[in-house]
């Protein structure tokens, strides 16, 4: 039983590492604020999260429309 816990953990910490790498190099990185794996990430990640990587995007995106997930009431405006 210990050995299929460790195992699931192993494999939890794995996914969660794998993930959130990937969302944050699109935070932080994309030439673009529409890429489409991205958005799909950020979209799934917890509100808070998901807040902080639409300020990040806005910031770095300052004259772009926002991405999905990361719009106002509008559509046109930042969250």
């Amino acid at each position: 039983m210990n050995k299929l816990l460790q195992v699931l953990v192993v494999i939890t910490v794995a996914i969660v590492v794998m993930f959130g790498s990937r969302w944050y190099m699109y935070v932080a990185h994309a030439d673009s604020p529409y890429n489409e794996v991205g958005i799909a990430l950020n979209g799934y990640a917890p509100a808070p999260l998901r807040h902080w990587g639409c300020a990040k995007l806005h910031a770095r995106f300052p004259g772009q429309l926002p991405p999905l997930g990361c719009g106002g009431a509008d559509g046109r405006s930042w969250i």
